[in-house]
């Protein structure tokens, strides 16, 4: 075993100097540990001292570490299809928006060896690149997927981590998804453990999210798992000055690019050889003490293998701000009045929990502006991924005449209510009626899911423009038969523009 690892470490680095970061041979990477999947802790670590790894990190890590050999349920699998081919969809359409764009034109600046594809592109790069560009694009806008604990975008960055590592080490569709229910699992855990954490919740968790992810792929063992693990929580990080940008464009690298980035960095530097701490969720200090708000660390590996995560994270009807979802839901129930779809409307107030308003009250962002959405729902009848994306409609006469009669209430009742994210619109008619609803559970949450074909409408609706129909069906098809694929890489052809 130490030969195959020497040799397999020495013919990586005299592939590139960066290793597996720009290595183009899909090899299997198991052969790269630093240990048997199989040897027992060693005596450091079974003494108590900085070697020590808890029951817990064990647990845990031997989890991640089996992702790829233990089966999955049927409906795991179909619902974790339909999570993937929905960030793809985030990622393909969001390669034309700013941040899409620019991430893009960044990482072609770099170079890399030509291992993994930059979606929607001609870009073929490193599979740390890759998982930056790609992410950035999948959260580019308000498209891509959320969980509601946090709430933090799950997708965005498991997605291009898996398929930026699973095409570097020539791994399966059964693999990819195997790694991708691992990655929301992982991201939902670590931050129940940290009581939603401290710092900004959406920016923390991607991190291990694509650690695990990356890490499940190239088979670490659980030790290096959890080394992995280490380099990634030296990475997590976040504040909430996002609210602050204009374009985006740090949005979308705060959410899901710097996670998907990182986490495939940490990931890649242990299958090649690097070591960390063996522990970093147990002593002084840990991740616990250094970021948890209220520190539940049992809840780590809490029903590890029953309860999965994917089932808790919503898809959105909608491809705009979270906030906002519950007020088209709203609107669209409303706008089936005559009167309403004609603009013959005097007043609307919308009630949204107290939080919302520092999101959607007037931002500048056309997918995140309440008033604006609102306002264009009424005008046009309905909304779609362009029409939304559209930033020149901010200004459309029309829409501003309907946008002047929104009014935002802050409803303390909404803030507490459960689930989370409710909203209620009240339309006041020019014949003089007053019409209500409220929306309690949001179409694509865990109460209330989208189902296949509905996520593949609004996959279509946003791979076609960039892809052509004809691709854009045949890349939903072969989705839809991720875990018969061979080899993930038959993805390229269909994913590039």
């Amino acid at each position: 075993m130490k030969a195959d690892t020497d040799h397999v470490r020495r013919m990586l680095i005299n592939a590139s100097g960066a290793a597996l970061l720009s290595n183009i041979l899909p090899i299997d990477l198991a052969s790269a540990q630093t240990a048997e999947p199989g040897d027992a802790p060693s005596p450091a670590e079974r003494s108590g001292d900085r070697g020590a790894v808890s029951p817990m990190t064990a647990q845990f890590a031997a989890y991640i570490s089996g992702a790829l050999d233990r089966e999955l349920p049927e409906a795991v699998v179909a619902t974790t299809k339909l999570h993937v081919l929905d960030t793809i969809a985030a990622m393909v359409s969001g390669r034309r928006l700013k941040p899409g764009e620019i991430a893009a034109r960044y990482v072609d600046s770099l170079g890399g060896k030509p291992v993994a594809t930059v979606v929607a592109t001609g870009i073929v790069t490193s599979p740390v690149n890759a998982a930056l560009a790609n992410a950035m694009a999948a959260h580019a806008d308000e498209t891509d997927d959320t969980h509601p604990f946090g709430p933090f975008h799950a997708g965005c960055s498991a997605v291009p981590a898996a398929l930026a590592t699973a095409e570097m080490a020539g791994r399966s569709g059964r693999d990819l998804l195997r790694a991708v229910a691992l990655a929301y699992d992982v991201g939902a855990r670590v931050l129940q453990a940290l009581g939603g954490a401290g710092r900004h919740p959406g920016f923390l968790t991607n991190t291990f999210v694509a650690t695990a992810a990356s890490a499940a792929l190239l088979r670490l063992d659980p030790r290096q798992v959890r080394h992995a693990l280490s380099y990634g929580a030296q990475q997590a990080s976040g504040i909430g000055s996002w609210v602050r940008d204009r374009d985006h464009i740090e949005k979308a690298f705060d959410y899901g690019g710097m996670g998907a980035r990182n986490g495939v960095m940490a990931a890649t530097m242990v299958a090649i050889g690097c070591t960390g701490v063996e522990d970093v969720f147990s002593g002084q200090p840990s991740v616990f003490t250094a970021l948890a708000r209220k520190a539940e660390p049992e809840k780590l590996v809490a029903e590890l293998g029953t309860r999965f995560e994917v089932f808790n994270t919503t898809i959105k009807k909608w491809t705009v701000g979270g906030p906002l979802q519950p007020v088209m839901d709203s609107m669209s129930v409303l706008m089936q009045d005559s009167v309403v779809r004609a603009g013959n409307v005097r007043r609307i107030v919308v009630d949204i929990p107290t939080e919302s308003p520092a999101i959607v009250d007037n931002a500048t962002a056309p997918d995140l502006c309440l008033q604006h959405l609102v306002g264009m729902m009424i005008a046009d009848g309905s909304l779609t991924f362009a029409s939304i994306h559209d930033e020149a409609r901010m200004h459309d006469p029309k829409v501003l005449a309907f946008r002047k009669l929104v009014e935002i209430a802050p409803n303390e009742e909404l803030q507490k209510a459960v689930p989370i994210r409710q909203a209620i619109v009240t339309i006041e008619t020019g014949d003089g009626r007053t019409l209500r609803h409220r929306t309690d559970v949001v179409r694509g949450t865990a109460r209330n899911p989208m189902d296949a074909k509905e996520v593949e409408a609004k996959a279509l609706d946003l791979l076609a423009p960039v892809l052509g129909q004809g691709r854009a069906a045949e890349l939903i098809a072969k989705v839809g038969s991720l875990d018969r694929v061979a080899a993930v890489s038959e993805l390229r052809p269909l994913l590039q523009a």
